[in-house]
Parts: structure tokens; C-alpha cells; sequence
């Protein structure tokens, strides 16, 4: 949680959590649970404590006390920047959204930015630009150049550091301004934007704009449950016989989206499959491979290169390769956000 969401206004109800904290790092949920109680009596309209209340109840396997929490979180904080209906979801108590409120993803990743690059890619081993980079190589040719390359949810750039080179023109958004201010201090992108793939992508770039020759999300689409929108967008996006290049958390392959502990969203090879192919694109690559870490486990993902055809009917310029070798996904620990461990 960001510092304007730690304080309660009140420096004993403050404190009482704060003990609370300490008690459930050191194992006792109890008296975590106790204390977090009594200063929600002293603030009761105190959202960010009813949702580590919820998260205090959960890890002591008291989901009813976990859900009637996080109901009134979303009583005091209906925008939900906590996730609370996402946990609700988990627990059985709601239906599970086909995507997260986007004011939730902005203030997580807005509270990530400053220790993003370090936590995922030193702690958490994250691999996804280099991969998706290695499998365009792979599709499009060691020496290709890409005219206009649009990074969907860039975050800190660090896909787009990878593909700077490939192009003469690399543009991205994301909707954490926390995000975007450290991918401008790269200076590699030639424009950066903040805006919402589903609701702002094409106001903020479609004025007449051309098309990219390469559009790519690295690790966005797990944030979206349901991928027939994002999709489609971002093939209006790609010009004809440019490629679309994207990753996800790898479900079970005849699947099609589930929402996990981790607060991210998995999908199956088969349901990518038809969505590219239900939008005018071929699967030029699928693979399946580790993608990161979560504490002990190993975190499966689905790489993707699709192509749009220069015009109606076209064959795609390389076959369709299917490499389906999974790493053990074991269970993930459930945790308190969607990088638990950062």
C-alpha cells in the first residue's frame, strides 16, 4: 500500500495496526486479527484496514471473516484500487471479474515503480523481453527493422530497451505514471502516453496515425481475464503484415481464462489460439516456457508472435510452431497481490 493509505488519521488506531503487521509477520494471525480489530473500532471508515483485515483472516483460513472485510472495503471504497472484489471473487462470494478496475492496476504498479526492475527481474527471475525478443529473431530475422513499434503497458521499458534497436520509431503506454516517469528516464521510447489498453489506447494514439509493424504486450495480458477485447484491439493496431507479440501465464492448454491467488490471470493455448485467429491474425510461434519465479515454484508462460496478412488470404510467412514442453507450475502460494514476494 502507497504512504496515503497506510495512515488511518488516528495515531492509536495507526499504531495498534502496526502491531497488528508485526504480529502476522511473525506467524501469529490471532492476535494479528485482534488488534487489527480494535483499530478499525477507532477508524472505522478506514478502507486499507479493513483490506489487511480481509488479508489477516484469509491467511488464518477464516474466509468468512476475509469476505465480510473486503465487502467493506468496497462499501468505503467503491473505485476498489485494493482488489477487494478480485479476493471476493477467490472466495467464492462474487462472480470473477473478466478483468481487474484499471484503478487498481494504476495504484499497484504506481507503489511497484521504484523497485520494479530490481524485484522482478533480479529476485523474481523474469525473462519475458528477452524471450519475446529472441522469438521475433526467430520470425522475423536477426537483422529485421521494424518502422513503428508500439509497446502495450510498457511499465518500466524493459521490453522496449530490448527492441530499441530494431526500430527507427518505439512508442508506449501504461497507465501508471510511476511506470511511465522511470521508462522516460531510459530515454529509448520516442513517445510515452498513459492510458488504458481497453478504454484509452485508441483516443490517446488513433488520429490518423499509422499502423506498427510490431505491437507487443510483454506481461499485460495476465491483468485480463477475458482477452477477446485487448485483442482485438491491439490487432487494429498492427499494419497488415506487421506481427503481434504478447505473453501469458499458461493455464491448462484446453482452457480459457481463470483468475488465480496471485491476483493474475492464466489462459489456455486454445483459447489464444481462436482469439488470434477470430481477429485476422495467424500464429506465426506458441511456446510454453518458465517465464519467472514465485518463491519455490516456477511460473509457466505462453509466448505469442502472430501476424496480420498483407491482404485478404495471404499464407503467413512462417509455418505455425507449436513447442509444448511445460515447466512444473507447482501451486502458487497464495499471496497478497499480484508480486506477492516483492
Amino acid at each position: 500500500m502507497t504512504s496515503y493509505q497506510l495512515s488511518s488519521g488516528d495515531l492509536t488506531a495507526d499504531r495498534r495496526a502496526q502491531y497488528a503487521r508485526l504480529y502476522a509477520e511473525g506467524g501469529d494471525l490471532g492476535a494479528a486479527v485482534d488488534l487489527q480489530v480494535q483499530a478499525l473500532e477507532l477508524a472505522p471508515g478506514w478502507a486499507a484496514g479493513w483490506h489487511e483485515l480481509g488479508n489477516y483472516c484469509e491467511k488464518a483460513g477464516d474466509l468468512t471473516g476475509a469476505a465480510d472485510a473486503w465487502r467493506q472495503v468496497l462499501a468505503l471504497a467503491p473505485v476498489d484500487i485494493f482488489g477487494a472484489g478480485l479476493k471476493l471473487s477467490l472466495t467464492g462470494q462474487a462472480e470473477t471479474p473478466p478483468a481487474p478496475p484499471s484503478e487498481y492496476v494504476e495504484a499497484l504498479f504506481d507503489g511497484y515503480s521504484d523497485r520494479f526492475d530490481a524485484a522482478l527481474v533480479e529476485e523474481l527471475g523474469y525473462c519475458v523481453p528477452e524471450r519475446l525478443t529472441a522469438l521475433l529473431t526467430d520470425v522475423a530475422g536477426a537483422d529485421a527493422q521494424f518502422a513503428k513499434v508500439i509497446d502495450l503497458g510498457c511499465g518500466t521499458g524493459l521490453f522496449g530497451e530490448r527492441i530499441r534497436r530494431s526500430t527507427s520509431w518505439l512508442e508506449g503506454y501504461d497507465l501508471s505514471q510511476g511506470m511511465l516517469a522511470k521508462a522516460g528516464d531510459k530515454g529509448v521510447y520516442d513517445r510515452l502516453g498513459q492510458a488504458d489498453i481497453l478504454h484509452g489506447i485508441p483516443a490517446a494514439r488513433l488520429h490518423g496515425a499509422e499502423p506498427a509493424d510490431l505491437v507487443a504486450a510483454a506481461d499485460v495480458f495476465a491483468y485480463f481475464g477475458d482477452l477477446d477485447g485487448v485483442i482485438g484491439i491491439a490487432s487494429d493496431l498492427v499494419a497488415p503484415g506487421g506481427l503481434l507479440a504478447f505473453s501469458c501465464e499458461a493455464g491448462l492448454a484446453d482452457s480459457g481464462w481463470l483468475l488465480q491467488t496471485s491476483l493474475r490471470y492464466c489462459h489456455g493455448a486454445d483459447y489464444l489460439r481462436t482469439l488470434i485467429e477470430r481477429h485476422g491474425l495467424s500464429v506465426e510461434r506458441l511456446v510454453q516456457e518458465p517465464i519467472r519465479r514465485d518463491g519455490s515454484n516456477t511460473i509457466s508462460g505462453l509466448l505469442v508472435i502472430a501476424r496480420k496478412p498483407s491482404q485478404a488470404g495471404t499464407r503467413p510467412a512462417f509455418p505455425a510452431v507449436v513447442v509444448a514442453e511445460p515447466a512444473d507450475r507447482g501451486e502458487e502460494t497464495p499471496g497478497d497481490g499480484p508480486f506477492s514476494r516483492m
